[in-house]
């Protein structure tokens, strides 16, 4: 009660510090601010090596232990990734408990426990927080590691690496760590395929025996607890723990940033928009005394909504949903400044120009009273609210510990930061954000960004996915002689079934199931010649949860019970239907331009690339595949409600016959930052159905 009180009363006087100023053209002075008293936690050290930190609150009957191993970052070299499966396999079982009691007690006793390659995590009620942090000792020191379980956490993390392939966010953090750090870095190596095959269940257990060891570990207990029977308890069940052999290793420095900035371009053929990320390396620790004033320069960067960036990059010129910066810390020297967005591929090199622009702009010119103000009101907010919490005490007690922090680190916080002045913003920005010697990691689809990108002046490298330099890709092929629009599109309904027999569909009602964020849906689509459209998405469990339809005159759509009329700009696209089939509205609507563009590769095949504009200058592009003639992809743009465009992309696959004609049977999209697939389980052609399906 004593430091929520003592907070509160600190938090007040920093406010009428920073407000009681009647000049408000002049940055105020900074007052002393107080100096905030937190508890102390309870410490005692093991022989082993093991150190604990012991926060009594009892004002809920729970009980929380965290248990930190502070290793030096290593390289793993050609076992890359055996430190994640050394994680996955810890707290499955122990020698003298099968996998399956183990989690089977933790279940039955209400509580949580789970491992990583150097921590652990157990919370219970306070009545079985001894059990817990029995099988917690017992899974730390006897891990279980079967031949079994080893080759079902690699193949687990070799589907991890197969599905992130295509993710540009994934792609774009492994080549942005690789090309700042150094793939021989510890924080510039990354995980692939080839070095999770070349680990084995011995290299597993080395890294374990090397690795996880009390000699520099740290256990925090939170709760519910009497310091005294935490001392005894845990003397009991970790005593055991062997020490292990001190290993010290100087870590590698990072590479160097570029001599001038320059745009490193990773091609990502499906991309729909492009991931870009401003970097330059910083040596930033925390107990440095630029720490509180290279915080605050980043979070008026780009912190937040009221960031340069996003008032920017968002609200005034609509390119993106958010754009960000941070500037990391790390004791050993390797951290980075970094200023993110992704972009519509039409602005990427806008974008890159105006995030440039803001880093330039916080270094030359000074910020604002205001925006100072409001950077040390988030500080200092954050900090108070934090202090509620009794983890509070624990997390900062062992960061302390952790960073060689000064003891009254915490206890002086408030002053630190209110004593942080605009030269002390303009001095952080500049000697940490850079825009004149920054690498440009860019992800994205270079046949519609990389013309522009030339045109910043800016020096383009171009990488693979795996940050390995390579030649300029060849982005487009030339349209051999007698290929037109028109010959794909029908070379497509051959493909299919022949323009007769697509002519001839006039219903179609087809069904698709997919699971998306851990709840299955099933998708039911009625359609009836020329435009009629139904649509139906139900959750299990639940029942529907939208629909759409749409009469031939009029629409509706529903979400949760709430109807509403179908907008009238849909209703227009919907009248302006022909057919059941996209390609046979195409070659029919002669107010809709179109033209093949190129060919381009979608996943390894080339694919003649259609160029779509419909009468009020909406656009979108149609993949058919050179060999086959079936679509395999479409992108199209879309409004948003606040008037920015976002692109929507699917992908076709598994084509197979019903009743005479082709149709996909796969139909994947990006969902909330995933892939959802849709599988379709039922077609039906020209089953009858009647205008009820549609009203």
């Amino acid at each position: 009660m004593k430091t929520k009180i003592t907070a509160f009363i600190a938090l007040f006087l920093l406010s009428i510090s920073v407000t009681a100023q009647i000049d408000r053209s002049v940055q105020p002075k900074p007052a002393a601010a107080p100096a905030i008293t937190l508890e102390v936690p309870g410490e005692f050290e093991l022989k082993n090596g093991l150190k604990v930190l012991v926060v009594e609150n009892h004002k809920l009957p729970r009980v929380s232990y965290t248990l930190t191993i502070d290793n030096q970052p290593r390289v793993e070299g050609e076992i890359a990734g055996v430190s994640g499966i050394l994680g996955a396999m810890m707290g499955n079982g122990t020698t003298s408990i099968s996998k399956d009691e183990f989690n089977e007690e933790i279940d039955f006793l209400g509580a949580r426990l789970s491992f990583g390659s150097s921590n652990a995590y157990g919370a219970s009620l306070t009545k079985y927080s001894e059990r817990i942090l029995e099988l917690m000792a017992d899974a730390t020191i006897n891990p279980l590691f079967t031949e079994e379980e080893f080759q079902k956490e690699k193949e687990k993390a070799i589907e991890g690496i197969k599905s992130s392939s295509k993710s540009v966010s994934a792609i774009a953090s492994r080549v942005g760590g690789a090309l700042s750090f150094g793939k021989g870095h510890p924080y510039g190596e990354f995980v692939t395929e080839e070095s999770l095959n070349n680990i084995t269940l011995d290299n597993v257990r080395a890294y374990y025996q090397k690795n996880f060891n009390p000699n520099n570990a740290y256990l925090v207990v939170v709760g519910d607890v009497d310091f005294k029977t935490v001392e005894k308890q845990v003397k009991k069940y970790f005593k055991k723990w062997e020490k292990g052999l001190d290993v010290t290793s100087s870590v590698p420095a990072p590479y160097k940033n570029v001599g001038q900035t320059e745009i490193n371009f990773v091609d990502m053929p499906n991309a729909v928009q492009s991931n870009i990320v401003v970097t330059n390396n910083v040596d930033l620790k925390m107990n440095h005394p630029d720490y509180f004033a290279a915080k605050l320069a980043n979070y008026i960067l780009g912190g937040g909504g009221e960031g340069y960036l996003f008032l920017n990059l968002r609200e005034d010129k609509a390119y993106t949903y958010g754009s960000y910066s941070n500037i990391g810390t790390n004791k050993y020297g390797a951290a980075r400044f970094s200023a993110s967005a992704e972009v519509r591929n039409m602005v990427t090199d806008s974008s890159i120009v105006e995030i440039l622009k803001e880093i330039d702009r916080i270094k030359s010119e000074p910020i604002s009273a205001e925006a100072l103000k409001n950077a040390k009101a988030k500080y200092v907010g954050s900090f108070v609210m934090a202090l509620e919490q009794p983890q509070t005490i624990a997390r900062y007690a062992l960061n302390i510990k952790l960073n060689d922090l000064p003891k009254d680190f915490y206890k002086t916080y408030l002053k630190k930061v209110n004593a942080v002045t605009v030269e002390d913003i303009q001095a952080a920005a500049n000697k940490y954000f850079s825009s004149k010697n920054a690498r440009v990691v860019v992800v994205g689809k270079g046949s519609e960004v990389i013309s522009n990108l030339e045109k910043t002046k800016f020096p383009i490298k171009y990488y693979d996915t795996y940050a390995n330099a390579i030649e300029k890709p060849v982005f487009s092929k030339p349209v051999p002689a007698g290929v037109t629009a028109q010959t794909v599109l029908e070379d497509y309904l051959k493909a299919i079934g022949g323009k007769t027999a697509v002519q001839n569909i006039t219903t179609l009602v087809q069904e698709m199931s997919a699971s998306f964020q851990g709840q299955n849906m099933v998708m039911t689509i009625k359609q009836k010649n020329p435009n009629l459209f139904a649509n139906d998405v139900s959750i299990v469990g639940m029942g529907s949860v939208f629909k759409q339809a749409f009469n031939g005159e009029t629409g509706y759509m529903a979400q949760m019970g709430n109807k509403q009329p179908m907008p009238e700009e849909m209703v227009s696209k919907m009248k302006d239907k022909t057919g059941l089939i996209d390609e046979l509205n195409l070659l029919n609507d002669s107010s809709k331009k179109i033209s093949v563009s190129g060919i381009e590769a979608v996943d390894g095949n080339d694919a003649y690339v259609i160029a779509i504009e419909d009468s009020k200058g909406e656009t979108s592009k149609n993949y058919y595949d050179v060999t086959t003639g079936l679509k395999i992809k479409s992108v199209s743009t879309a409004k948003t409600p606040t008037g920015q465009e976002v692109s929507q992309e699917s992908t076709f696959g598994d084509y197979k016959v019903v009743d005479g004609i082709k149709f996909p049977h796969t139909t994947s999209l990006p969902m909330a930052g995933q892939k959802v697939e849709l599988k379709t389980t039922s077609i039906k052609v020209n089953s009858p159905l009647t205008d009820a399906d549609f009203n």
